[in-house]
């Protein structure tokens, strides 16, 4: 079994109003105690916190079980926001990239759970950088302009490639939920085309998250490696970052150089799309390991060489952040709004 130990992060009263929210992701799932605080500027507070490692456990029900067997024995909730990858299709969350199916009802039944709203993870972080300040951010491009009102894009590889963007309102912001990772791979010069071709021997259709996520850096060395007419020595993701940070092998830090211009070059595409005025957050499980890759990377260089359009790339900020409790807190102030009770895209109380 996973590590136990729930983190404190502040005392808690059983008089409150508290409920369980949850970000699940591929690799973690950090499951958290909150409570309402609607004259704060974040509308909860994190009572209590833990991050588990996915692969450590049978299920998310496993998961929450642990968690609320640690809690005061006088605290007892009956909510749960969670926010994942993927979409509700039934009893189940669907998404190829978590280690595990997760069963609504398993949740609710096992759990006594009498409300279960779902959001998309990337939704749930997007929300969170409302309460966001400078310090916890690298910038990674300042704006040559003060800061705009508009639209926020965030996105970030892990074990997917996640997107959303929030969309400044009274009383309160709106999430898009994107799939912007499924966009198709565009190449930005010949060695990237020479990339796309090799992966392309092996699927009908490339995206984007096959080259900007964890499993997409192993893909992108494999690519290099063939292109090197070598065989490939490192076998997951983690040994890939390594070896690039380490300079101990020539294609790994190829692909991670490849990884942060094609980062680069969508960042870039997205702000377009969306009209990203109020700035991007990069987030995700890989670029807080290779910040300072990224920061010396091609990155910027990419991001702006968009034609007649790099001036107004050079008036949006991108900002680097650590995934942390944004998207318990996310999934929290989601569930509060109501936000969770759009049709045909989260469970509601049954």
């Amino acid at each position: 079994m996973g590590q136990r130990g729930v983190h404190e992060v502040r005392g808690s009263s059983p008089q409150e109003a508290v409920f369980l929210a949850a970000d699940v992701g591929g690799t973690h799932a950090r499951i958290g105690l909150v409570s309402e605080r609607p004259d704060g500027p974040c509308p909860v507070t994190v009572l209590q916190y833990h991050r588990y490692a996915c692969a450590d456990w049978p299920s998310l029900t496993a998961v929450l079980r642990d968690f609320v067997s640690q809690l005061d024995r006088s605290v007892h909730v009956s909510r749960c926001a969670v926010a994942s990858a993927g979409y509700v299709l039934g009893d189940a969350i669907v998404n190829d990239n978590l280690p595990w199916p997760v069963s609504i009802r398993d949740i609710r039944d096992t759990l006594g759970i009498q409300q279960l709203a779902v959001v998309n993870d990337f939704e749930a972080v997007a929300y969170a950088t409302q309460f966001l300040s400078r310090a916890d951010t690298t910038p990674v491009i300042e704006s040559e302009a003060p800061s705009a009102v508009g639209p926020v894009l965030v996105m970030g590889p892990g074990t997917g490639l996640g997107s959303a963007v929030l969309l400044p309102g009274h009383p309160h912001a709106t999430v898009l939920a994107t799939e912007a990772g499924q966009i198709a791979l565009a190449p930005g010069n010949e060695r990237e085309i020479e990339i796309l071709r090799f992966l392309a021997r092996d699927r009908a259709y490339v995206s984007f998250e096959h080259a900007l996520s964890g499993p997409g850096l192993l893909n992108l060395y494999r690519a290099v490696c063939a292109l090197r007419d070598r065989s490939p020595q490192l076998t997951v993701p983690s040994e890939v970052t390594q070896a690039a940070l380490a300079h101990s092998d020539a294609a790994a830090v190829e692909a991670l150089e490849v990884f942060c211009g094609l980062l680069g070059s969508f960042v870039g595409d997205l702000v377009l799309l969306y009209g990203a005025r109020g700035g991007v957050f990069l987030a995700g499980g890989i670029l807080p390991q290779i910040r300072d890759v990224l920061l010396a990377s091609s990155f910027r260089q990419r991001f702006f060489n968009k034609g007649v359009m790099r001036a107004f790339l050079q008036q949006v900020p991108v900002r680097l952040m650590e995934h942390g409790q944004h998207g318990v807190i996310g999934a929290a102030g989601l569930y509060l709004d109501g936000q969770h009770a759009r049709p045909g895209e989260n469970a509601v109380p049954q």
